[in-house]
């Protein structure tokens, strides 16, 4: 089967092509193999709100869920096998890619319980256990960069483990990121881990920024303020990519740790489904072409850009100080940044603390009933 032109070229110009979504019936019809082979799909993510939909809607897991309760699992070890399970077959589906590409793609991500985004230890605990229970090389494991979860990055990384670092929202929470990343791995070399297996990426959440500022400049009214509508979500992940470079094109301290065959923490572009219909619907993939990144794409947006998507090359190198204009002029115009960023990290977590509560609700009674 060949492969979409459009999404071809995004990748030839360097942007990891992943699904943001898994369930079981994906993956048993081999519409995620059709993915790979059609729209260049080279890896998964995977989150809270993913799994509660999944698990919600048919009847794919009712039979293991029956299983699980005569053998009297309780709601937490049903989930967290229903949902290893899934995670282990997709990184088997995926194993080619993650082979072809010297572990860089074919990467599947799995995401610590969202009600432990603030306790450094326990997330830290949970991380090593996942990795165990799914035991493929090409996982990833995501903990949130929340102030709790960036001792918890380094930590786990510190084990030899990969890490998807999610819910990033501000460059200087990305820079943070960046430093935890750089202080595992310091801590991996000390322990005498192979640093060319540890892999990680930085998801930088796009679209919800847009919709938190634009609400804030349409509040505001000015023509000055509403001219600057869906502009920053493109320019904040834009200087993003110019702290990666800063710190591991042209910095030294990544350079004695790529020496010892240390990995870059690529920028991963998260939450790229558009979420006002006054926007292109590729906004957020096209808009965000450089080399060394990933883009997560809900399969809507992955569709859109397989139909009409215009990919003509880098669009993010050299745009730093254009982004930094537009935030120089959101500033000016009396939106409060460092306000944004911390209003989005809290709806974040709530947003996947809510959609795993929802997920406990539902399987809890999948398991009463079962049980009857």
């Amino acid at each position: 089967m060949a492969q979409n032109p459009n999404l071809a070229a995004l990748s030839a110009a360097g942007v990891s092509v992943w699904l943001d979504d898994l369930s079981r019936t994906r993956l048993r019809t081999g519409n995620l193999q059709e993915l790979i082979d059609t729209r260049s799909v080279v890896g998964v993510t995977t989150n809270p709100s993913i799994f509660q939909a999944a698990l919600s809607h048919g009847d794919a897991y009712d039979a293991q869920v029956s299983e699980l309760a005569e053998r009297g699992a309780d709601v937490d070890a049903t989930i967290r096998t229903v949902t290893t399970d899934d995670v282990r077959e997709a990184c088997d589906v995926l194993r080619p890619q993650w082979e072809s590409s010297d572990g860089i793609d074919g990467r599947v991500s799995i995401e610590v319980d969202p009600r432990l985004a603030h306790d450094t230890d326990k997330t830290v605990l949970q991380a090593i256990e996942l990795w165990k229970i799914v035991d493929r090389p090409n996982l990833l494991i995501k903990i949130p960069a929340t102030k709790a979860g960036l001792p918890a990055i380094t930590a786990v990384l510190a084990e030899g483990i990969s890490v998807n670092v999610t819910l990033i929202f501000s460059v200087e929470r990305h820079r943070a990121v960046m430093d935890a990343y750089l202080a595992g791995l310091e801590a991996a070399k000390n322990a005498g881990h192979d640093l060319s297996k540890i892999h990680s990426v930085a998801s930088f959440f796009v679209s919800r920024v847009d919709t938190e500022i634009d609400k804030r400049l349409e509040a505001i009214g000015s023509e000055e303020a509403l001219a600057l509508r869906g502009q920053a979500g493109v320019a904040n992940a834009r200087l993003a990519y110019a702290a990666y470079e800063e710190v591991f094109v042209s910095g030294d301290r990544f350079r004695a740790l790529a020496d010892a065959g240390a990995r870059v923490q690529r920028p991963l572009w998260a939450s790229t489904g558009v979420k006002n219909p006054d926007y292109s619907d590729t906004l957020y993939v096209t808009e965000l072409v450089a080399p060394n990144t990933v883009n997560t794409m809900p399969e809507k947006t992955i569709d859109a850009v397989a139909d009409h998507g215009v990919v003509t090359g880098d669009t993010i190198s050299g745009t730093g100080a254009a982004a930094q204009e537009v935030f120089d002029k959101l500033s000016s115009v009396g939106i409060d940044l460092p306000d944004v960023f911390v209003v989005l990290e809290d709806e974040g977590v709530d947003k996947f603390e809510k959609s795993w509560q929802e997920l406990l609700d539902a399987t809890q009674e999948q398991l009463d009933a079962a049980a009857k």
